[in-house]
């Protein structure tokens, strides 16, 4: 599996981590930037790069990290077919993924350490989508959310 990893320069702190574990974990990091944190830049352009980079199956998931999460999310989520959720919990970071079938995790470089991103990665990366009939509808919906004209 390839994950797209990418931030903005207030992200810049838990990027390398991120890769560090995405490789540790048996996965294929695409690294999107930045490792610049003396760089301001806007967290819209790497949600972006993320959200074209599973659209385009060059990465299958992804981590994409700004300063508190919340903006890259928002960002992120306005892209055709992303599904992304700032976590600051494992259990929301699983689960995000098995009942909702998130795939692009945020997270805030200035409100978690290095130790929770860690693990908010181990526990985001193995997990799957379970395919359960409520799931798939509550999916269903989701997408349906998405397709509608809002203009």
């Amino acid at each position: 599996m390839r994950i797209a990893v990418a931030a903005d320069h207030a992200g810049v702190v838990l990027i390398d981590v991120v890769i560090a574990e995405v490789l540790k974990l048996g996965y294929e990091p695409l690294d999107l930037g930045t490792h610049d944190a003396n760089k301001p830049d806007d967290y819209p352009d790497y949600a972006l790069l993320v959200g074209n980079s599973l659209r385009e199956g060059r990465g299958d998931r992804a981590v994409l990290i700004c300063g508190s999460g919340v903006g890259a999310s928002i960002a992120a989520n306005k892209i055709h077919g992303i599904r992304s959720c700032m976590c600051m919990d494992t259990y929301s970071a699983r689960q995000g993924v098995e009942h909702d079938d998130m795939n692009v995790l945020c997270l805030g470089a200035r409100v978690i350490g290095v130790e929770l991103a860690v693990e908010l990665v181990q526990a985001f990366l193995p997990a799957r989508f379970t395919g359960e009939e409520r799931h798939k509808r509550r999916l269903d919906k989701v997408l349906a959310l998405e397709r509608r004209n809002w203009d």
